[in-house]
Order: structure tokens, then C-alpha cells, then sequence
């Protein structure tokens, strides 16, 4: 299955990424790079590096809203689910979690596999479902959602950076001058200018708070569903198993087992445990 659900709340966010950042490109490149730094060495260098992370942000954020998140496949026949009351399931790894029945996908469902109410199919590994890229946030498609936020703060700590040097150029020069000069243009540069800076500030924080959840989620090995379902567990007095694996291998797990540089890069990685392909049917006699 293919990401990018039709769901207009989630096509207006994207929408709304898109128009975002083409309002904060061409802020800089016009109303920062050309008006502060022209004739400078400082403006091409500043217009690719700016550019060159606003193109990785795209390809991070189209990878994360066409790719597969890990959608579980459905059975090609009906499924006869009797065997659920007649023998129990086998055990998987996690040592409390078995092979489910999603009665709205009528099909089974590994371990950890959540069913997403609008993608309508269940998803492995399922964190949320994001508005922001239109899309699933699963096994599959985890990195490059996180490499979207890191691009996303990346950018908006670019442009607070630009901005702030611009005014304090501004200060350092002669105001009077260059009012003379464009006093509309001065007067515009200034609105936009604060516009992109209320904007990276508030785009920053958020993606930034994300970011932070989706690695804890990570290294902690619980997603935000399970971490719910894991809470009712304590508060009703059950025990619940926690992953012994080391950080280090849950984050290779993710980002992918070769060379940490490549964990920047919206590049395909190695499936982790389990892999991508596998039945629709729990490895048991049904």
C-alpha cells in the first residue's frame, strides 16, 4: 500500500508545509540574502546552505508521505478465526504480546500491529497517525519522518540565525542611510522579517517537542500506543515486560545497520528483525 491517505485534514497540512516554506525561501533569498548580504561572499554561501537543507527537508518529507509505514496485507480468502477459541496462539518475542485478530481488516496481525482508523488498515509498529505528511508513522517509514523533523527544526534554527543577523547589521549600520535609500523596502523587509521569525520559532519548538517523543519512543522501544496500554496495565496491577535490547541497536533498528552518516539521508535502509515481507498468517497451525 502506498502512503498518502486522502484525508483533507492531512492534504491541507501538507499544503500548508509547502506554502510555509516557500514563504520562508523566499524571505531569505529576498528580503535577507539580496537586501543584507548583496555583494557579499556571505550570499551564495547562505542561499545553497539554506537551500541545500530545504531540499533534504523535502526529500525526507515525500519519502515519509509515499512510503509504505509497514501496512499489514490482507488474506487473499476469508480467514476462519475459530482456532482463537479452541488453541492458543503462540507467544511472540515480547513475552506478552500474541498474534491478534483485527475485525475490521478480518485478518491477523503480528505483534505490535495497530489498526489505523484512517488509513483504515492495520500498521506495524504503528506510532500515529500524522496529519503532516498525510500518513501513517510506522515501521517502515519511522526514519524518514524523523529525518523530516530534524530538517524541519534544522531550517527554522537557519532562518532565526538569518533574521537575527540581518538586525544586528541593521544596528551596526547606518539606518538613516538606508532609509533614505528604500524606506518602503526597509519597512516591508522589517514585517517579513518578523513574520519568518514568529514562524520558525513556533515551527521550531513543535517539531522539536516531536522529535524528542519519537526517540524516546525509540530507545525506550514502547510506541505511544503501547506506552497507553502499558500504564492501564500498572494501574490494574499487571506486569509488564520491557525490551532489554541496548539503545544503540533500537536505533539501528530504525535508521538502518550501515554507517551512521547514512542515517541523515532519506535512503532505503536494512529491514530490521521481522522484515517487511512476511505471511498474513501467524507461523501456528490454523
Amino acid at each position: 500500500m502506498a502512503g498518502c491517505v486522502r484525508d483533507p485534514c492531512g492534504l491541507l497540512c501538507i499544503l500548508l508545509t509547502y506554502l510555509s516554506l516557500g514563504y520562508a525561501d523566499y524571505v531569505i533569498l529576498r528580503h535577507i540574502l539580496l537586501h543584507s548580504f548583496s555583494g557579499s561572499i556571505w550570499c551564495p554561501l547562505h542561499a545553497v546552505g539554506f537551500n541545500l537543507i530545504v531540499f533534504m527537508l523535502l526529500a525526507c518529507h515525500s519519502r515519509a508521505v509515499f512510503s509504505d509505514p509497514g501496512t499489514v496485507p490482507l488474506p487473499e480468502t476469508a480467514i476462519d478465526f475459530s482456532d482463537l477459541r479452541s488453541s492458543t496462539p503462540r507467544k511472540s518475542d515480547r513475552g506478552n504480546e500474541d498474534w491478534t485478530v483485527c475485525n475490521r481488516c478480518e485478518t491477523y496481525r503480528p505483534p505490535r500491529a495497530h489498526h489505523c482508523r484512517i488509513c483504515h488498515r492495520c500498521i506495524r509498529r504503528m506510532d500515529h497517525h500524522c496529519p503532516w505528511i498525510n500518513n501513517c508513522v510506522g515501521e517502515l517509514n519511522q526514519k524518514y519522518f524523523i529525518q523530516f523533523l530534524f530538517y524541519t527544526g534544522l531550517t527554522s534554527l537557519y532562518a532565526m540565525g538569518l533574521v537575527l543577523a540581518t538586525w544586528l547589521l541593521t544596528i551596526k549600520g547606518s539606518v538613516e542611510d538606508m532609509e533614505k535609500v528604500a524606506p518602503t523596502h526597509s519597512h516591508v523587509q522589517i514585517v517579513h522579517c518578523i513574520l519568518l521569525l514568529v514562524e520558525s520559532i513556533l515551527f521550531g519548538l513543535f517539531v522539536t517537542v516531536i522529535f524528542y517523543d519519537q526517540i524516546v519512543s525509540i530507545i525506550t522501544d514502547e510506541t505511544p500506543i503501547e506506552q497507553l496500554r502499558n500504564r492501564l496495565l500498572k494501574e490494574a496491577n499487571k506486569e509488564v515486560v520491557h525490551t532489554r535490547k541496548p539503545k544503540m541497536a533500537l536505533l539501528r533498528e530504525v535508521f538502518g545497520r550501515g554507517y551512521m552518516i547514512c542515517w541523515f539521508f532519506p535512503c532505503n535502509s536494512p529491514p530490521s528483525s521481522g522484515g517487511p515481507a512476511y505471511s498474513y498468517l501467524p507461523d501456528y497451525d490454523v
